[in-house]
């Protein structure tokens, strides 16, 4: 099977490390689409066929989660007819790279889920040295004040998206620690990398979405370690909320709940259609004209009206269901983790669902991708349940 040999294995690798790291460590957006092209989407389309076994496996254990997926990018598709827009072409574009995007997970997967949670694991440890870099440059090399909000590098330099980027980082570093000694340096300094950023960039939303995500992993862990991280968790965020207090409460609500209640009318006013898969609109709230609705699901009720986000709240709780069902594998555990810390962190901030690859597909198509890997996961569990049980 040609998905399976060597050389596709690794093909694929180098496109997920490159969405993970890449997306900071890319010199230029541009570099970074490219890249995605050349090492993600172009082996997916050139493995797809031979690996078309792999793909009906998916679609009989998880046909709920791929209908929903389907119908949500047919109904964008559809939109494209009435949307306001220069480019509906390159709309549907998109709507073919999330297809291409998904799919490679089932390809990564059958290489083995221990093999995966490697890549993820050096994935966060590529956003973490990025972390580092971006650190040592802001207030080092430009020479910034300790109190500026931090700007990453790369993609991430937006202090809320990139901390939304490096927040999923966190949580699946967390769930998914490495067994080598050497490896599990490099993992501590890259955790430790990571929650500076998400500190020194200041977004109240992702260290929230954060915190209450570490807090509540005992519930799906049920063990020693997520409890000590826990309360870990609590004594950092109770300590840096007392430091930083006066710079937490300055910036106010930062008109989220007008924003909220505009978007809500937005949507009211046209229900049934949207506006259309991207069409251009600002969201007016005090006189202010803002360029998205800042949480996730408003703005796919803005764009695809109520069937869309209905269908995208279908995937969004099928993910979970995936999860759950799995929660006794390392795999289930982290993706239940990554599932709550993006579905917070949509809440606050997020511009947009069938973007061209981005911050956001970290808090949306990642979790998507990462639930159909579960299929695999859950095999191999129960293979060792058996072999455990025969010896």
């Amino acid at each position: 099977m040609m998905y399976a040999s060597r050389w596709a294995q690794l093909w694929l690798a180098v496109g997920l490390l490159w969405f993970l790291a890449g997306i900071a460590l890319a010199p230029s957006n541009k570099i970074y689409q490219q890249g995605l092209i050349a090492f993600l989407w172009l082996p997916t389309l050139v493995l797809g066929w031979s690996a078309r076994e792999q793909f009906g496996r998916l679609w009989a254990q998880q046909r709920a989660l791929c209908m929903s997926v389907l119908m949500l990018l047919g109904w964008g598709l559809v939109s494209l007819s009435w949307a306001v827009g220069e480019e509906p072409i390159r709309e549907g574009k998109r709507l073919f790279y999330i297809i291409l995007f998904l799919l490679a997970f089932p390809l990564l997967a059958s290489a083995g889920t221990q093999r995966f949670l490697l890549l993820m694991q050096w994935g966060g440890i590529g956003l973490g040295l990025a972390a580092a870099i971006s650190i040592v440059h802001f207030y080092g090399v430009l020479g910034r004040p300790w109190v500026a909000r931090l700007q990453g590098i790369g993609e991430i330099s937006h202090p809320i998206l990139g901390a939304y980027v490096v927040g999923a980082a966190i949580v699946w570093m967390l769930h998914w620690m490495p067994q080598q000694r050497w490896m599990q340096l490099l993992w501590a300094l890259s955790v430790v990398c990571l929650g500076a950023f998400v500190m020194l960039g200041q977004s109240r939303g992702a260290a929230l979405a954060l915190l209450l995500t570490v807090v509540a992993m005992p519930l799906w862990c049920r063990d020693r370690r997520s409890r000590v991280l826990a309360a870990g968790a609590l004594i950092i965020s109770v300590l840096g909320f007392l430091m930083v207090y006066r710079l937490i409460v300055l910036r106010g609500v930062s008109y989220r709940p007008e924003i909220f209640n505009s978007a809500l009318q937005m949507i009211a006013d046209h229900p049934w259609l949207g506006l259309g898969l991207g069409t251009q609109f600002k969201v007016v709230a005090n006189g202010i004209a803002f360029d998205h609705s800042h949480n996730m699901f408003t703005h796919i009720g803005i764009e695809l009206g109520v069937p869309g986000l209905l269908l995208w709240a279908a995937v969004w709780l099928l993910v979970l269901r995936e999860g759950w069902r799995a929660r006794d594998t390392l795999l289930g555990k982290g993706l239940i983790g990554l599932w709550l810390f993006c579905t917070l962190a949509m809440q606050f901030d997020a511009a947009s669902l069938t973007g061209t690859p981005r911050a956001e597909w970290f808090i949306s198509w990642l979790p998507v991708g990462l639930a159909s890997v579960l299929v695999w996961a859950r095999a191999q569990s129960a293979g060792c349940d058996k072999i455990d049980r025969s010896t």
